[in-house]
């Protein structure tokens, strides 16, 4: 019997890790009621927002098993870009969300890490459900990395930078018109 030691991050402080998740709360809040305007001031001027592709590898092949910075993505988007889909999604002329998805997202497993820049890599599992017009629904579930940067904001942090992946290879929706 072999025993390995599982790598543990560096903890932070019961305040900092409840800050951090009611940011994440917060965050998760604005999106399922609609305040797209408000939800894209949490983002940094600098912000890269990324759900890269995932394909099906072997055991030996594991670490490419998602795709890199310069591989195929569902999206990847700079603040300009998050700009543009939140006027498109408020605009009413956004055919895959007139009428607009209900969704609710729900968020566990936070893990923090502080840097030595004093930013905070943050990861949590999530499950994303929509549920559009009558009988549509879809569901999304996965891990985000974020990279928080603490800020003079009401929420005190504001987000760096988002790597999304999906539990799944495919898209499990006709469309993507929501935000991860």
């Amino acid at each position: 019997m072999t025993t390995e030691t599982i790598p543990v991050p560096a903890l932070v402080g019961v305040e900092t890790q409840h800050r951090i998740e009611q940011f994440l709360y917060a965050e998760a809040a604005l999106l399922d009621d609609h305040r797209f305007t408000e939800w894209l001031e949490l983002f940094t001027d600098d912000v890269h927002y990324w759900l890269p592709t995932r394909v099906t590898r072997t055991v030996r092949e594991r670490d490419i098993e998602i795709a890199g910075p310069d591989g195929a993505a569902f999206f990847d988007d700079d603040k300009a870009f998050l700009a543009g889909r939140v006027r498109r999604l408020t605009s009413g002329q956004a055919w895959s969300e007139e009428p607009p998805s209900r969704t609710r997202r729900l968020l566990t497993n936070v893990r923090v890490t502080e840097l030595d820049s004093g930013e905070f890599e943050v990861r949590v599992n999530f499950h994303v459900l929509r549920s559009r017009l009558e009988l549509h629904q879809d569901s999304f579930s996965g891990e985000r990395t974020d990279l928080l940067r603490p800020a003079d904001t009401p929420l005190g942090f504001q987000i760096a930078r988002r790597k999304i992946v999906l539990d799944t290879t495919t898209l499990p929706a006709p469309s993507i018109s929501v935000f991860l």
